[in-house]
């Protein structure tokens, strides 16, 4: 009898070892916002808006895609939202996996209300990148940053680190994000790819990989063709 006991306890640990996940987190947030990075650059390749960056975007080593940027307040308005950043290959011409990074600002003055906004940054120098690949710095401190042209017959010859585009309800505002700060999110790296990783390391040294992001890459290297 005791050895029958031992038996069943042991069948029934192996089957609890066999149908129980190693990892049980899913990183669901994070292929979220990368799904939405996906959709959001799409939308901004179809805008009639959107001419001046459709006819540059070959140029950028980069694009910083913040699906949503959130905005206002009561007399001490704030920012903040998430985003990933995609890099070309100079060799390969292929897209990185994308990198994980937090937006913030703060600003004090009269404001009321809240507001969402849609920011694609284009990174056009190595200086961009490499200060991206810090673990921390303000825009237009540490790295140039202008306001992207829009309308259809933009045709300004804009020189800077980065180039912003941002769109709150459907429209380009020409808002600047001048002094924001951006954060690389390394517990949201570690989330989607299962190991602590810089950016990087995911985006220059490829030590890390992960099959959801292949949408969003394919999405811009078809956009380039």
């Amino acid at each position: 009898m005791k050895r029958r006991l031992i038996v069943i306890l042991t069948i029934i640990t192996i089957t609890a070892a066999l149908v129980t996940p190693v990892n049980a987190e899913n990183p669901v947030k994070q292929q979220l916002l990368v799904d939405q990075a996906r959709i959001i650059f799409k939308s901004f390749m179809i805008d009639k808006n959107m001419a001046w960056f459709r006819e540059h975007m070959h140029k950028a080593k980069g694009f910083l895609i913040i699906p949503e940027l959130l905005q206002g307040a009561w007399f001490i308005g704030g920012s903040g939202g998430r985003g990933v950043l995609v890099v070309k290959d100079k060799t390969t011409g292929d897209w990185s996996q994308p990198a994980f990074y937090t937006i913030g600002s703060l600003s004090i003055g009269i404001q009321f209300g809240g507001e969402k906004s849609e920011i694609i940054m284009m990174v056009f120098t190595q200086k961009g990148l490499n200060r991206l690949y810090s673990s921390s710095f303000k825009l237009g401190g540490d790295a140039s940053i202008a306001v992207g042209p829009v309308g259809g017959g933009a045709k300004a010859d804009v020189m800077a680190d980065f180039v912003s585009f941002v769109r709150s309800k459907g429209a380009f505002a020409g808002m600047s994000i001048e002094g924001a700060i951006l954060n690389a999110n390394y517990d949201w790296n570690e989330a989607y790819y299962g190991k602590k990783v810089s950016p990087l390391g995911i985006v220059e040294k490829k030590l890390v990989s992960n099959p959801g992001s292949a949408e969003l890459r394919k999405t811009i290297q078809n956009s380039l063709n």
